[in-house]
């Protein structure tokens, strides 16, 4: 199992060059606002990942005047150290390495760190369209069963494919072909529909504990809503052959797993409408958690977590509960204004990281 000991920031945000310790469990990161606490969370995310957890825009990672940045994560493994390192300059490719050997994918390393993140950007995963909670819940089905994200691949590869054949038969091609293309499309469609259900059944219990322990008043309910519950590829053909008037009229494939929806809701009412920015935020703090443990007891390794921010909002009782919760197994990084928002817990070991104008100033070690 993997573990975090550093990571060393080059051009990235606002900082010039800096190397920033990791704790064997957890670690707190202190100062005011806007002294760079977030960026070194988001560098520990870019360099284990290849992407930032903030914007999909990697000009906005490279420190203002600098030619390009780089992240580097230092590694502590069974068998020995090992470097993730991630290199972009605008209007190149990004460089991904591993032990400096360039890979495509961080994700296929086998040696990297699983990361689960809560940053306050993230509330849009509640209160945004739907387009994006199926895409995060495809990406924790890829993180929980890496073998099942080619399923997902081909469900769009194959959607596209029928969605091509109707552009055809709105220009007066027959439509006799369209039924291959659609008992192709149910197969995959019930393979992606049982992954995703069951990755939510492992979720949603955790989350509607740990929603409670934190202070979200009611009861969260995190539910799959699929659009067909066709029981076989012949069933969901058969849906799709009704809708097939509208599909030609659209353009398009408007019914299937692409179009199904993660629910959120507490006490029966969805939080993306009904909850507020508070409400909100906790809901989504325990979704993500929870979603961690899941992957800790599906993949016997707890990913590493990044929480941003997330103290203020929290009475000292719900602190103390969601650091002893998060802190029961593998590494926790947590940013806070106020390092006594933070709990010192007897059987945790503590590295606390004082940051102020993008510069590491002090560390303070409490061993167990």
């Amino acid at each position: 199992m993997a573990s975090v000991v550093r990571v060393r920031l080059r051009d990235f945000r606002a900082y010039s060059d800096a190397e920033v310790d990791v704790g064997e469990r957890l670690t707190v990161i202190h100062g005011p606002n806007g002294a760079g606490k977030t960026n070194i969370v988001e560098a520990l995310y870019f360099g284990c990942t290849g992407r930032s957890c903030r914007t999909t825009n990697d000009r906005e990672l490279v420190r203002f005047g600098a030619p390009a940045t780089r992240v580097e994560v230092v590694l502590s493994c069974a068998d020995g150290e090992h470097r993730l390192a991630v290199g972009y300059e605008p209007g190149e490719a990004k460089h991904l390495t591993a032990d400096g050997a360039s890979v495509e994918r961080l994700g296929d390393v086998s040696f990297r760190p699983l990361v689960c993140v809560f940053v306050p950007d993230r509330i849009e995963l509640v209160k945004g369209p739907p387009a994006l909670r199926r895409s995060h819940l495809d990406q924790l089905v890829a993180a929980l069963w890496p073998a099942r994200a080619i399923a997902r691949r081909t469900y769009a590869q194959t959607l596209s494919q029928r969605n091509a054949l109707l552009a055809r038969v709105r220009g007066g091609a027959g439509a006799a072909a369209l039924r291959t293309w659609d008992l192709e499309l149910g197969r995959l469609a019930l393979e992606l529909r049982e992954h995703r259900e069951r990755a939510v059944a492992l979720v949603a219990p955790r989350a509607a504990s740990l929603a409670a322990d934190i202070g979200l008043t009611g009861d969260l309910v995190v539910r799959y809503r699929p659009r067909s519950l066709a029981a076989s590829p012949e069933e969901f053909a058969d849906e799709l052959a009704e809708r097939l008037r509208a599909d030609l009229e659209r353009g398009f494939t408007g019914h299937g797993p692409h179009r199904d929806e993660l629910v959120l809701t507490r006490d029966g009412r969805e939080l993306r409408t009904f909850g507020s920015q508070g409400e909100q935020r906790l809901a989504l703090l325990a979704l993500l958690v929870a979603e961690r443990e899941a992957l800790s007891a599906e993949r016997g390794r707890p990913p590493l977590l990044l929480l941003d921010d997330v103290m203020s909002e929290l009475d000292p009782e719900r602190r103390a509960a969601l650091i002893e919760r998060v802190t029961l197994e593998g590494q926790c990084v947590v940013t806070t204004a106020d390092r006594d928002h933070v709990p010192v817990l007897t059987q945790t070991p503590l590295l606390r990281l004082s940051v102020d104008d993008a510069v590491v100033r002090r560390a303070e070690v409490l061993a167990a």
